[in-house]
């Protein structure tokens, strides 16, 4: 991943505005400032930056919890030294898949995917990949439980804010808001949602056709239930976090639930679920350096009681990261 600017020339409140956004993504600049303690304009001027050197995006994305997870699952591709990069870009043109990303010195992609129908899945799985001269090994590792990710953020492991902050930019629904669960109806809702998170209620009723009220109640609706939630990306190099790592790790079975529970509290877990697999235990980690990834292994995970052997794949590049529906129209690995 390329760093867009020195690490340093961020501070302790361009992290306290990131996990105000990740708290509330949809948070007036005004609120946000009451509660940093700084003007709207200094606010407004951070998130600006920001996104120029970072690629700091808000989008709207459905909460896979909320989706039929029969078919949630990561797939570990191990590719010819030459095709990592092509199959993961084929790959992320697929509407099915999201977050790929190129592992092992560029040899392995690892691609979660989420089908509509078990057919689309076996198509996949058991048609197309096989079929794909350059990849070598397919291993298959169906997610059944999350204990950390989605609308849960990394950032909000960071400490930037207090309690009391990150009280005061939490959403406060009225009682009785979560309505019926997502519907074809409020596809434009959503797609709008997917450009920009923090779209205006103006932008999204002209998106929807829907009045403002009705936009305001929905998106209400959608919000307090789960079903949907804004998520912040970036790139977190330029923040000082240059290594990044997936994890493939064996607990005993009677271990599953307490390693992953603890891992779920540790800082630099950005997604942690139980799969059935090769392994039971898949997570993502994100840390300052080799030095930090090493302490975390030995120190922190390595003593977990029930962890019996962990697998590390440093990330090398991120090719997707959108959710699901988000790519670009186009079958791949056709």
């Amino acid at each position: 991943m390329e760093s867009h600017a020195p690490a340093a020339t961020f501070d302790d409140l361009d992290l306290q505005l990131l996990q105000a956004l990740e708290t509330d993504g949809r948070a007036p600049f005004s609120r946000i400032a009451t509660v940093l303690g700084v003007s709207d304009q200094t606010v407004a001027r951070r998130y600006r930056r920001l996104r120029t050197e970072t690629g700091l995006r808000l989008i709207g994305v459905r909460d896979i919890s909320a989706l039929d997870r029969d078919n949630w699952r990561m797939l570990r591709l191990r590719c010819t030294p030459d095709a990592g990069d092509s199959i993961a870009r084929a790959l992320a043109r697929r509407p099915d898949t999201a977050w790929i990303v190129l592992s092992s010195g560029g040899t392995e992609v690892a691609c979660m995917t989420l089908a509509r129908t078990r057919e689309a899945d076996d198509e996949l799985i058991l048609g197309k990949l096989p079929r794909t001269p350059s990849i070598t090994d397919i291993r298959d590792h169906q997610l059944m439980h999350r204990f950390y990710g989605g609308p849960q953020g990394w950032l909000g492991k960071s400490g930037a804010l207090s309690a009391e902050q990150v009280a005061a930019l939490t959403p406060q629904y009225a009682e009785g808001t979560a309505g019926a669960p997502l519907s074809p109806e409020d596809e434009p809702l959503v797609t709008a949602l997917k450009h920009d998170g923090r779209a205006t209620f103006a932008e999204l009723q002209k998106a929807t056709g829907r009045s403002e009220t009705a936009v305001r109640r929905r998106l209400d609706q959608l919000l307090a239930s789960g079903d949907l939630f804004v998520d912040v990306q970036l790139d977190a190099e330029p923040l000082g976090f240059r290594m990044f790592a997936l994890l493939w790790i064996t607990a005993a079975p009677a271990s599953l639930d307490a390693v992953g529970r603890a891992m779920a509290d540790h800082p630099e877990v950005a997604f942690a679920a139980a799969s059935a697999g090769p392994c039971n235990i898949l997570a993502t980690i994100v840390c300052r350096d080799s030095a930090a990834l090493y302490a975390y292994l030995s120190e922190r995970l390595g003593k977990l009681e029930g962890v019996q052997h962990i697998e590390t794949s440093p990330i090398l590049r991120r090719i997707k990261q959108l959710s699901y529906e988000e790519g670009r129209p186009g079958r791949g690995l056709s």
